[in-house]
């Protein structure tokens, strides 16, 4: 029992739940908000110790492998970073009026939950638990983007759930399927849900039942990986939502549904006459980019703007791990790393944006490198770096996609390198009114601090610049994992 208490597997999850209890009865914010930074820091020195300590071997409830530990550093440094600028962010909700002090207790004890839920879905080696997992993650998540109570919050809260609801049941019938594919082989019951079990004995399974499964279950996952036409939802609770649950949403539970939808890749591609995922997958992440790449010169709200920009760099993410292979799969995984960072650094910059400017409204925001050159020149990198210029980490992966495109699908980079081309104008065209010109709105200076978004700018820049070759050696054996 004392070894398991200290097993950085069970502080993941026993943290963040740990850390909620307490904070839905802290009554006060000074003291809630520290607690609630020093609770996710502590989650991310616990999944570093993942690198160090000796993995414990895969249960019949938890799995760490070199795939997943990706995510759970992933999850938890940005979890804390975005706990840092969330202090500052929800302090001036609370000041103007807009939150009460029972909202923040709600806000910080689910924020707790839906790291509790993010991680649990990615050490669980059972299809159902992972299930429930993203599932929790989503209604906190739905919970805290309605936190404002106004009928805008609300009916985006409503549309998230409807739809969440919808892709989470496709979802669930998809894993239900698995399991009856599964059953006759490694008989009933947890043996015919655990990861582990299902790939050693998947070439066996019916290949009927795998395919429809993973019809549903990408379509499922999908919806909460933001793919068109199955993204809806995800303006709406961008738009109307705390800045902090946009960055948590973009940077971190995008990459939940996307976890989900490679485990079952990989599942279905240890089945010879399964159908091949990567087809579906190629289709739905070339649709994204490019619907996306076009919807981004119609917004006219900057976080509804960078919600699309999410869209469209989930379809990049999804078209590269269906083209599959050694070197796709390598620039899916840095794109996702170098996506998470980037966004949610520009959420930070958007939320601080905001609340100076008291509007959300691109025409009403001009001039920040001026008015505010931290704030403003922050944002330029962050824009910069999301749509793909040099010496960029975004611009590395892209190019790795592109490479790889050209080199076994040269057709495909057609419309690839075109939806890359349009989001670029679009992201352009829409920072150089933001950033640059005659001030306008107010100048007051900013509250909080620009740590969060200046350490995650730093770090994309050193992933375009120079990767370390123990990560690059990882992320490979990891893309060969991909298949």
């Amino acid at each position: 029992m004392n070894a398991l208490a200290f097993n950085p597997v069970t502080a993941v999850l026993v943290i963040p739940v740990s850390a909620a209890v307490l904070l839905a009865l802290l009554p006060s914010y000074r003291i809630s908000a520290r607690l609630n930074v020093f609770a996710s820091l502590l989650t991310f020195v616990a999944a570093l110790l993942l690198f160090v300590t000796e993995r414990p071997q895969p249960g019949r409830y938890l799995l760490i492998d070199d795939l997943n530990i990706v995510f759970i550093v992933l999850n938890s440094f940005v979890g804390f970073t975005t706990s840092v600028f969330s202090a500052s962010y929800i302090a001036h909700e609370l000041e103007t009026g807009r939150l009460t002090p029972a909202n923040l207790r709600f806000y910080h004890a689910m924020y707790q939950i839906m790291m509790f839920g993010m991680n649990l879905a990615f050490v669980s080696n059972n299809v159902g638990l992972m299930w429930v997992a993203v599932e929790l993650a989503t209604l906190t998540t739905v919970l805290m983007v309605g936190i404002y109570r106004t009928h805008e919050a609300l009916e985006a809260a409503w549309k998230y759930f409807i739809l969440g609801s919808v892709g989470i049941a496709f979802a669930l019938f998809g894993t239900i399927l698995v399991y009856m594919a599964a059953q006759p082989v490694v008989g009933e019951g947890y043996d015919a849900m655990a990861w582990t079990l299902l790939i050693q004995h998947a070439a066996a399974f019916d290949p009927g039942l795998l395919n429809v499964a993973f019809v549903f279950l990408l379509l499922g996952y999908g919806t909460k990986v933001g793919l068109a036409p199955l993204h809806a939802w995800l303006p709406d609770a961008h738009a109307e939502g705390p800045t902090p649950i946009s960055a948590v949403l973009s940077g971190l539970l995008l990459n939940v549904a996307l976890y989900a939808v490679l485990r079952f890749k990989i599942l279905i591609a240890a089945s010879p006459e399964a159908i091949a995922p990567g087809p579906l997958m190629v289709t739905m992440g070339l649709t994204s980019l490019v619907f996306a790449a076009f919807m981004l010169y119609r917004r006219r709200d900057i976080k509804r703007m960078f919600a699309y920009s999410s869209i469209e760099h989930m379809g990049i993410i999804v078209f590269a791990f269906g083209m599959g292979g050694p070197l796709a799969n390598f620039a899916g995984l840095l794109h996702m790393v170098m996506h998470s960072l980037t966004k949610s650094a520009i959420f930070y910059a958007v939320g601080h944006i905001a609340q100076i400017k008291g509007t959300q409204r691109l025409s009403s925001i001009r001039g920040l490198t001026e008015s505010h050159p931290g704030l403003g020149w922050g944002l330029v990198i962050g824009v910069v770096a999301i749509a793909g210029l040099p010496p960029l980490g975004i611009f590395m992966s892209e190019f790795l996609v592109v490479s790889s495109t050209f080199a076994r699908q040269p057709l495909l980079a057609i419309p690839l390198v075109f939806g890359l081309l349009i989001a670029f104008g679009a992201l352009l065209l829409r920072l150089t009114g933001v950033a640059f010109g005659q001030p306008r709105g107010s100048t007051a200076p900013v509250e909080g601090s620009y740590m969060p978004m200046y350490s995650h700018l730093a770090l994309v820049l050193g992933g375009g610049v120079y990767l370390p070759p123990p990560l690059v050696a990882w992320f490979q054996h990891i893309a060969n994992l991909l298949g």
